[in-house]
């Protein structure tokens, strides 16, 4: 058993093909990398952001770009509210919703409820579909600040059911002070 003082929070390392976000480096997961070409060969990320969502069978349309802009830029899980005031009048809250909610069907995004019970949002990893979501991992939740990481690296555990059980999901988060916050309290 793996005791919560070995667990580190360590930078993600990309697992798929998105680009990688900027600022990021605080040991947390973003689920993106940075495409190494020529300036002529180098695709942008409206273009892998629209081969996602092409991938996904969903329609093109700025609402799910813009959504998913922000979210690989982030280094933390972000709120249906965050992403409302940073997409300003561009997406209206119903679309917002409903990007969401079909980001999630689909195996984009995986939802991580913060203390205060709001829903979360962070890009799942390239496994995910709209048929099962593998993002099997721990979520950090700073106590202070609220912000959530998703601990890739740490696996959760296999869960042997009785017989006659169906698993549809686990999730395990850590509560703590984030380096930003206990440097903070010194």
């Amino acid at each position: 058993m793996v005791s919560p003082n070995s667990w580190q929070i360590t930078p993600k390392q990309p697992e798929n093909n998105l680009p990688k976000a900027h600022g990021s480096g605080r040991g947390l997961t973003n689920r993106c990398t940075m495409v190494t070409a020529t300036e002529k060969d180098q695709i942008t990320a409206e273009e892998k952001f629209t081969r996602l969502l092409r991938q996904n069978k969903l329609k093109v349309t700025q609402p799910r770009l813009g959504v998913l802009k922000i979210i690989s830029e982030k280094e933390t899980a972000i709120s249906q509210p965050e992403l409302e005031k940073m997409l300003g009048d561009t997406v209206d809250r119903v679309t917002l919703y409903r990007v969401l909610a079909t980001f999630e069907e689909k195996g984009i995004l995986h939802k991580i409820f913060d203390l205060h019970g709001t829903a979360t949002y962070a890009l799942c990893s390239t496994e995910c579909d709209e048929h099962h979501h593998h993002d099997e991992h721990v979520h950090f939740i700073c106590s202070s600040c609220n912000s959530i990481y998703c601990l890739d690296d740490i696996k959760l555990p296999k869960i042997n059911l009785p017989e006659g059980y169906q698993l549809q999901s686990v999730g395990i988060n850590a509560v703590g002070l984030c380096a930003e916050c206990k440097a903070l309290t010194k």
